[in-house]
């Protein structure tokens, strides 16, 4: 599959479709947590990263590839190759991102992600000219769109269903085989033929660019994907200002508070507010619309940007209220803030450890799960569980 490839450049193609991955799901995954007129900034701009990913990978791959002599590139095929591929990803990412993804909706996004990328690549391919013709391999060709669109089955299930950095990583690299495996199993199946001289003569009147000059193209795109990875690493401060934290809630603790086994009288994160009711169910959002699930059943709430995600013991769903209000909202002889991003149901809490500098609590559940508590936490946790004659241990 890779003879005669310069292995440098594969080795660049594959890692900048998973750089280009890894940038356009970060910006994915903030989709469903930045409303109004943003949501579609942040889709087109996932969109446009990952579409780029794939597109850059796509000409990475073909400068590594061993093309006949005289070879130029179509500007209208390559251009419409990569508006394709922006289409389709687009739709994909819609697809997953509102809403609560089924695995009709998964599968139909994988399937759509999968022949956009097929498509673009053969779009692709058709805009080489020069005295050959392209013939291709049909069983290839059917495989490299089954490998497309498994692997970004793949890379999107990774992306939905794992958290944090771990989803990311783990989706960005599926996306970046996806579209790689494609690519190089569409190649291994093409072939160059002889072209007759009228058909050469055809050619020639289309716009077309040499490959130097589409390395300058790719070099600044490489570029661009490099520089969008950065900064999606660097961390959003319109999240840390959503979620502030009270130094007497969360780094100093009242002492009172701390040793004292019996519930606050105030709402978690209500100090120095008026007192409200406890609610008695908490909204999530689904495909249909919004339910509601009875506090009772919610074992913990994690942050999630501007909202949050809670835990019924099944899975994790999608609510409307930031963690400063859901704290402000749930029943404090229940409910502890016990750390940044989580908030935890005390009568589920199955298991506590140390682990570090901080703890570990486990909830129970048909799905068990385990939420971080911050060093500051650690003697309110164990007193709120009848452990404050070890809080010292």
């Amino acid at each position: 599959m890779f003879e005669g490839h310069d292995p440098y450049l594969v080795a660049l193609s594959v890692a900048i479709a998973s750089l280009g991955g890894y940038t356009g799901f970060a910006l994915a995954a903030r989709i469903r947590n930045t409303p109004g007129v943003s949501n579609r900034v942040m889709l087109a701009g996932a969109a446009a990263f990952l579409a780029v990913g794939i597109w850059t990978m796509h000409f990475v791959g073909m400068l590594a590839a061993p093309l006949p002599r005289d070879t130029v590139y179509q500007v209208l095929p390559t251009i419409i190759s990569f508006l394709i591929c922006a289409l389709v990803v687009g739709i994909s990412l819609f697809f997953v991102s509102i809403g609560e993804p089924t695995l009709k909706r998964l599968a139909s996004s994988a399937v759509l992600l999968g022949v956009g990328i097929a498509s673009m690549h053969y779009v692709g391919i058709h805009g080489l000219a020069g005295p050959f013709g392209i013939a291709h391999d049909w069983t290839m060709v059917l495989l490299s769109v089954l490998v497309a669109i498994v692997t970004a089955y793949g890379g999107l299930r990774a992306f939905l269903a794992q958290q944090d950095g771990v989803r990311l990583i783990v989706s960005s690299i599926a996306f970046g085989v996806a579209v790689s495996g494609m690519h190089y199993t569409a190649m291994l199946g093409m072939h160059f033929e002889p072209l007759t001289a009228s058909g050469h003569q055809h050619l020639g009147g289309s716009l077309a660019a040499s490959q130097q000059v589409l390395s300058i193209v790719v070099a600044v795109l490489c570029f661009v994907i490099a520089a969008g990875f950065l900064l999606s690493l660097v961390p959003d401060r319109r999240q840390a200002a959503a979620d502030p934290v009270a130094p007497s809630v969360s780094s100093d603790p009242i002492p009172q508070a701390t040793l004292s086994p019996r519930p606050t009288p105030a709402p978690l994160g209500g100090l120095g507010q008026p007192q409200r009711a406890p609610v008695p169910r908490l909204p999530v959002e689904g495909a249909d619309g919004t339910h509601f699930i009875d506090t009772a059943n919610v074992r913990s709430v994690r942050a999630d940007a501007h909202y949050t995600r809670v835990h019924d013991g099944t899975r994790e769903r999608m609510c409307p209220w930031s963690i400063s209000e859901a704290e402000a909202q749930l029943d404090p002889s229940l409910f502890l803030r016990v750390h940044r991003s989580h908030i935890v149901a005390i009568p589920h809490v199955a298991l506590v450890r140390k682990e570090g500098d901080g703890a570990v609590l486990e909830l129970d559940g048909p799905s068990p799960h385990r939420v971080p508590v911050s060093r500051a936490k650690i003697a309110e946790v164990k007193a709120r569980l009848g452990l404050a004659n070890r809080r010292h241990a």
